[in-house]
């Protein structure tokens, strides 16, 4: 089974574009900018860190850069897993939005996210090497701190109020929680200090037209491939509050042969991969010499 990885805004770095300038396939870095009314070739090629990683230009940018990448591969694969914000790239290389569609919900949603962000504001932690029994008797110990991302194995990522998420790394070592670390995000993504946002990105998506597409998708949700027929409107309005059960969305595929091609910045979820299925292959294209 071959199975397409499409990353969230965490894997950006400033000048990812660069590489890609001349390219042919650059060009759908101009119809997202097109669309979207944003200079995208100045976000992944010029723009510092700071402003790059801004919640709103980040998930642009990360959207803009896969699609590209999609577009310089040109391989059909059997099935589409997205990261959080990937999963838009993931429902637009399924055929299931279009460009310009994908690309208005991108940008709706992260101006409602930052929006959010700034109403409610939060962070993010990852947790690294606890048991699943540690964790969550941890979380039953700050109700107010949820589960963001359940990535991989032993890595999970937990969001909060600030407060909520200082109180939880005070109490770390008491809690058995060996390794928490902070990252370095705009909110508390994945959360219910989302929840301001669900207005504007839900009545976004229902005016947004979903086709049925060529391949599934696994919707972060609920870890099910789902069709470009099923309910879409709820599954990306439950993932904006809910948890990335990415884990879980990969170990779930039956196949006995997988390979995994991450088309994006970061090569952060083959990482991942090989945490979850080591016995699958993954690729990671993020720049032309990888092609």
């Amino acid at each position: 089974m071959l199975v397409a990885l499409f990353p969230g805004q965490g894997s950006l770095r400033p000048g990812m574009g660069q590489p890609w300038h001349d390219h042919p396939s650059a060009a759908v870095l101009d119809a997202v900018a097109a669309a979207a009314g944003v200079d995208v070739r100045y976000l992944v090629e010029e723009a510092p860190l700071e402003e790059l990683i801004r919640t709103d230009n980040a998930q642009l940018a990360t959207f803009a850069l896969s699609a590209m990448v999609a577009d310089a591969l040109d391989i059909d694969a059997d099935l589409a897993i997205g990261h959080s914000l990937g999963e838009y790239s993931a429902l637009y290389y399924a055929g299931i939005l279009d460009l310009a569609a994908a690309t208005a919900l991108v940008v709706e949603r992260g101006r409602a996210m930052a929006a959010a962000s700034e109403e409610a504001p939060g962070t993010m932690v990852a947790v690294l090497g606890a048991s699943d029994e540690v964790l969550a008797a941890a979380l039953a110990a700050h109700p107010d701190v949820v589960i963001a991302n359940e990535n991989a194995p032993g890595q999970t990522v937990l969001a909060g109020s600030v407060a909520a998420i200082d109180s939880l790394k005070a109490d770390a070592k008491a809690l058995g929680l060996r390794r928490v670390m902070a990252l370095e995000v705009g909110g508390a993504f994945h959360s219910p200090l989302m929840a301001p946002a669900l207005p504007a990105l839900r009545a976004a998506l229902e005016a947004t037209s979903f086709s049925p597409g060529r391949i599934p998708v696994v919707a972060n949700v609920d870890a099910t491939a789902h069709i470009g027929t099923d309910p879409w409107v709820e599954l990306l309005s439950a993932q904006l509050t809910g948890a990335v059960r990415f884990a879980s969305s990969v170990a779930q595929l039956d196949a006995e042969e997988l390979l995994f091609i991450e088309m994006g910045p970061g090569g952060v979820l083959g990482g991942l991969i090989k945490r979850i299925r080591p016995d699958a292959t993954v690729r990671t294209v993020g720049d032309p010499s990888d092609l």
